[in-house]
């Protein structure tokens, strides 16, 4: 059948990002409006109708903050861990909640899902690797740093969607408060270009055809930046490496 995945949009402003395989779909967190994430869904040809679950990565509001209205709209599933479902509202319908193990792969139809436990300020936070059972996809959008756990999960992978948050000389110079920049630059924060960089360099990448830089600070970083580093690290030419965007995401790509 085949898989193929796309970006919603990706950022502090909302992320969301679609993987499909024959008529499973599955929307990996929603940080925008219902209004919002409807227009997102059609530039990709779809329906809120289409999707058939929504796994949520954190608590988070560019991660969770439009699930419970978009979800209890459309009725679709979400699946999330219990830590993270603290932050879902009183009234959220629990026929929808399917809880998961942050270490305890899933099925949804036909795709295969494998949390990713990391390091980030979330009460039980997770990103998740995507399998049809011939291919491999790695969402992996917020951590603050990498552990061997991380690695080996996304060792071997077919695609990847990597967290590029930010330049650590431009969060350093920038006007942010000092808290923040600490809280965004600490092991429980976000992976700086270098760091991106250095996480892809301990992979195995033999497999790899999709490389995309994702999560871009719009204050703290620059496309050019983070294509540059993971250029760097793959050993790849920087135009084989796409960019996920706050407004539009990325299109379909297909493994």
């Amino acid at each position: 059948m085949g898989l193929r995945f796309a970006s919603l949009g990706s950022g502090s402003s909302g992320n969301g990002t679609l993987v499909e395989c024959g008529r499973t779909r599955i929307l990996m967190d929603c940080g925008f409006n219902i209004a919002d994430t409807t227009e997102r869904l059609a530039r990709r040809g779809l329906a809120p109708a289409d999707l058939t679950a929504i796994v949520v990565t954190h608590e988070h509001t560019d991660h969770l903050g439009g699930v419970p209205r978009f979800a209890k709209r459309h009725a679709i599933p979400v699946y999330l861990t219990r830590g993270t479902a603290l932050s879902l509202p009183l009234d959220f319908p629990a026929s929808l909640v399917r809880f998961i193990d942050p270490h305890t792969a899933f099925a949804v139809n036909d795709l295969q899902v494998d949390p990713v436990a990391v390091p980030h300020d979330a009460r039980e936070p997770v990103q998740y690797v995507f399998s049809d059972g011939a291919v491999r996809l790695g969402v992996v959008t917020d951590l603050g740093c990498t552990t061997p756990h991380v690695e080996e999960k996304l060792t071997g992978l077919d695609a990847l969607v990597l967290e590029s948050n930010h330049d650590l000389g431009m969060l350093r110079a920038g006007s942010y408060p000092w808290p923040l920049k600490q809280r965004i630059s600490g092991r429980f924060g976000h992976l700086d270009n270098a760091q991106s960089g250095d996480l892809l360099s301990r992979l195995d990448r033999s497999k790899l055809k999709h490389l995309v830089a994702a999560h871009l600070s719009k204050e703290n970083n620059t496309p050019e930046l983070a294509v540059a580093a993971l250029a760097g690290a793959a050993g790849c030419e920087p135009s084989w490496i796409g960019v996920a965007s706050q407004e539009t995401g990325f299109d379909w790509r297909e493994i």
